[in-house]
């Protein structure tokens, strides 16, 4: 006997109802922070990727601070990377944009 044919009318109609406000909230909250750590994940992929092809192998203090960095550090670093002349320069402090903090940190901070 399957499941579903073991479960009562009453369990049936329980679960057929619309989920509690809270949990929607809750899934779409989820959602919404998969989609950033995702963002996350292809800017810092890509931005080591660019550097392999302009500057040679990556050293492990570049990789350690792009995977660990938010997504708005790594895009500043993004900017940087166009006109760096060293790996060094992708990752030089830069002012920050009138109201454009990064992720509550200082101007020039490197995180």
């Amino acid at each position: 006997m399957s499941e579903h044919a073991m479960m009562s009318q009453f369990a049936r109609d329980v679960i057929a109802r619309e989920k509690p406000e809270w949990l929607n909230q809750g899934r779409m909250e989820g959602r919404m922070e998969g989609r950033m750590e995702g963002r996350q994940e292809e800017a810092a992929s890509l931005l080591l990727k660019l550097i392999r092809h302009k500057f040679g192998p990556a050293p492990d203090w570049v990789i350690k601070q792009i995977k660990t960095a938010h997504l708005k550090r790594i895009e500043a670093w993004s900017d940087n990377f166009v006109f760096a002349t060293s790996v060094e320069e992708v990752f030089a402090p830069q002012p920050v944009v009138s109201g454009d903090s990064m992720d509550g940190e200082s101007p020039g901070k490197v995180s």
